[in-house]
């Protein structure tokens, strides 16, 4: 049985850091995340998932959020951990938020892709998406797709298929790296910054004791039923995935010969 569930905060996910600064409000409908000086904040899901459709309504740091990070991601543990990653990068009053993005399988990223949004992420709240399945990993921002990483292990690279992964989302300071590469410093005097979640829904396979809620079907329609686990891109979904890397991605590294000398990574070539 596929788990599809979602919407209340305190049934989904425990608060994982924070002294107080992750609250749960309105009956479990939401969900805020605040940043001082002292500490950021986050919360975990109760859940493990091994492939799935996951969604979030997100509304993120309003004006100077210089600094910041809003991370929202899947991610298994140990060293040679899979992650799929959502990060928000702060920006002055007025500059576009980046939208970072990042895959991680058995362990090594450095799969970098950014972009720019097409809206304000802070004025109102606006749908991130994870379809999981073993074909592919697509991110999709209010059921747009701006990224697709797919399952290549024909060639040797490795995919997030046997790792259970839970969900997390943290807000926290890189003033370090986040803004210009660290140039712009948190101005701490606009704290506490505040990021706010709700809409949770999770269409899923969940991990429990060893064994997947999807049993061990793989093939046709999925053994959920549900059109997420073998879906891929349709040509519509195509022609917005390319509208949104033409018009809205500023970082590929799978363009970025000057960091790999030895030549791209082989997924790069084969896309």
């Amino acid at each position: 049985m596929v788990g599809a569930h979602g919407g209340n905060f305190y049934q989904d996910f425990d608060i994982s850091w924070g002294d107080g600064r992750a609250k749960i409000l309105d009956g479990g409908q939401l969900m805020t995340l605040s940043l001082d000086k002292t500490s950021g904040s986050g919360f975990q899901s109760k859940n493990q998932y091994l492939f799935g459709k996951i969604d979030m309504q997100i509304k993120l740091v309003p004006g100077n959020s210089a600094g910041t990070v809003t991370a929202y991601y899947l991610s298994s543990q140990g060293p040679n951990h899979d992650e799929i990653d959502f990060e928000f990068l702060g920006n002055l009053s007025g500059d576009p938020y980046i939208l970072h993005t990042n895959v991680f399988t058995q362990g090594k990223g450095n799969r970098e892709q950014q972009f720019y949004l097409w809206f304000d992420p802070t004025k109102d709240f606006h749908t991130y998406s994870v379809l999981w399945n073993p074909s592919n990993v697509i991110f999709l921002v209010d059921g747009i797709p701006i990224r697709v990483f797919k399952n290549n292990q024909a060639i040797g690279v490795p995919f997030p298929e046997k790792q259970p992964m839970k969900l997390y989302s943290s807000l926290w300071d890189a003033e370090d790296w986040a803004t210009r590469g660290g140039q712009v410093k948190t101005d701490w005097s606009k704290a506490p910054f505040s990021a706010s979640f709700r809409n949770f829904q999770a269409s899923a396979c969940i991990w429990s004791s060893g064994k997947s809620s999807c049993g061990r079907t793989t093939t046709g329609s999925g053994p959920t039923g549900n059109g997420w686990f073998d879906q891929e891109l349709d040509a519509t979904s195509q022609r917005w995935l390319r509208w949104v890397r033409n018009n809205y991605m500023i970082y590929n590294y799978c363009t970025d010969v000057k960091r790999f000398p030895q030549g791209l990574p082989p997924e790069c070539l084969h896309s």
